[in-house]
Order: structure tokens, then C-alpha cells, then sequence
């Protein structure tokens, strides 16, 4: 049988194993001077009252590595193959953590994804279409898919992803001028910022646009925000209609990402054509 692993950064939430059929590893979060795990003793609205009202910047760590150990090694002792799909090794050490950890058991098979939140779940789905047949192939149909997920989101400001060191100076400098929203994206596993528009409707329509240009509505479109929908809504009316059925419910980031994006992020996560 094959076990899958996410961690929480899939922002897969707890009520959602069962559908995706995966088990979630909690990343770790700083708020001040207590730690928490993601998606199990932080809620929603605790994180963003420290967040805003309280102006504390959250920061984030690995998560329980014995813990996580010993729940996959379980799995291996019984005959169970295990996959592990960790958010981008380019915005977190996860990968590389379990990558060493895991690296003489050949019925553990840990890969970089190269994306987060929404093109994890879409990696998900795909397994989940080949789950008889085998870690090799299953790697292989990953591997093609991975570079085809495209991040597209427009964050309310670039401070939270520079403050926390997901993107570069240059790069926040660029972005951060008035009246300018940047759109970020994930190229080859980095943040990065894909391009501008001038005013918050330009750069939806932009959004809205890339779906008609480059969207295969054959696989899952995850919209995505952080905090308010308010702006997703909007977006999503601008959106061609074609690309409705595509889409997954609304998903409000976790915060072991959403304390990078800051709030009032939002965006498209989908697969290019190829």
C-alpha cells in the first residue's frame, strides 16, 4: 500500500486527509515566544489577531523530525511504500531534511515539488490517479507535471515575503513602488515576481488572462487567498466561466504560508498546457 506525506505548507487542511488520502506533517510556528503546529493548536483567527492587531511577525521552523520519523518508518516495517511531497525545497528545508533522513530506506521516495499550497494539492491528485503502480512511475508522472504548476498571486505588499526571506531585496525594492502590484510567482522553486500592473483591477485582469493563455482546464484550479476573499471574488468574476467547473473550493492558506504572504493575498494556482 502507499502512504502518502504533505506537510502543512499543502495547505491541505485536517478535515481534508481523507478525501486527498494523505497524512499531514505539521510544520512549526513562532509567535512571539510560544511555538505552535500548524493546522492542529493555532487557529485561523488567533494567528491573524497576532498577526495585524498585534503586529507580531510570525516565523517558521521544521517540523517534529523523531515524530515524523517514527510515524514513516511505521508504515515501512509493515511493507508500505511512502511518498513524501514537502513544499519547495527553494522556500523551506523540509525537502532536504527528509531527503538525508530518509535517504537509505528505498520504500521512502521524498521529492521537491517546487511549489506550495495549491500545486501541492494538485501533485496530490495526481498520485492519487496511479496509486497501484509504483513509486518509480509514480516519481516519473511527477516529475512532469511539476513544472508545468503555475503560482500566480497578487500579495498586498511584499513586506511579509521579504521579511521573511522569500524574496530578494532587488527584487521587493521593484515591487514595492506606488500604485505598482506585483505578480509573484514560483520559478524552479523560488519566489519570484513574474510581472506588474499598475492598480489592483490591471493586475487581476491579468491573472484572469493567464488562465486563457496558458490554464489546462483538464486539472485542478485552486483559488487562493490569505486572510479576506474579498479580492478572490472579484477575480474570479473576471475570470473566464469556462474555468469555473475547474475549480477547487476557495482556499485560505494556512498560516505557515499565509505568514509570508501576509494578508489580503490572493491568486490562481493551476497547470500550464503543454
Amino acid at each position: 500500500m502507499l502512504r502518502v506525506f504533505v506537510d502543512s505548507g499543502s495547505s491541505i487542511k485536517q478535515d481534508e486527509k481523507k478525501q486527498y488520502d494523505v497524512k499531514i506533517i505539521p510544520l512549526k510556528i513562532l509567535l512571539g515566544d510560544k511555538e505552535y503546529s500548524d493546522g492542529i493548536d493555532l487557529s485561523m483567527t488567533f494567528f491573524y489577531s497576532q498577526l495585524i492587531d498585534e503586529g507580531i511577525f510570525p516565523k517558521t521552523s521544521l517540523p517534529s523530525l523523531e515524530d515524523t520519523e517514527q510515524k514513516i518508518m511505521k508504515y515501512v516495517e509493515q511493507g508500505d511504500d511512502v511518498l513524501i511531497l514537502p513544499i519547495s525545497s527553494g522556500i523551506s528545508g523540509t525537502y532536504n531534511t527528509f531527503r538525508l533522513m530518509f535517504e537509505d530506506q528505498p520504500k521512502v521516495r521524498v521529492i521537491d515539488t517546487k511549489t506550495a499550497v495549491g500545486g501541492v494539492r494538485i501533485l496530490v491528485e495526481e498520485v492519487n490517479k496511479y496509486r497501484d503502480k509504483g513509486l518509480d512511475f509514480i516519481e516519473n508522472k511527477l516529475n512532469e507535471l511539476i513544472p508545468r504548476i503555475r503560482v500566480a498571486a497578487i500579495p498586498e505588499t511584499l513586506e511579509y515575503l521579504h521579511r521573511g526571506g522569500r524574496l530578494s531585496k532587488a527584487a521587493y525594492v521593484a515591487g514595492s513602488m506606488a500604485q505598482v502590484k506585483p505578480i509573484i510567482t514560483f520559478e524552479d522553486g523560488y519566489v519570484k515576481v513574474m510581472s506588474k500592473a499598475i492598480g489592483i483591477k490591471r493586475a487581476m485582469l491579468t491573472l484572469a488572462k493567464l488562465l486563457e493563455t496558458e490554464c489546462d482546464p483538464e486539472y485542478s484550479i485552486v483559488p487562493s487567498y490569505t486572510y479576506s476573499n474579498k479580492n478572490l471574488v472579484d477575480l474570479i468574476k473576471m475570470t473566464d466561466r469556462k474555468f469555473i467547473p475547474s475549480m477547487v473550493r476557495q482556499d485560505n492558506l494556512d498560516p505557515a504560508i499565509a505568514c509570508h504572504w501576509g494578508p489580503n493575498a490572493f491568486g490562481y494556482i493551476f497547470v500550464r498546457k503543454q
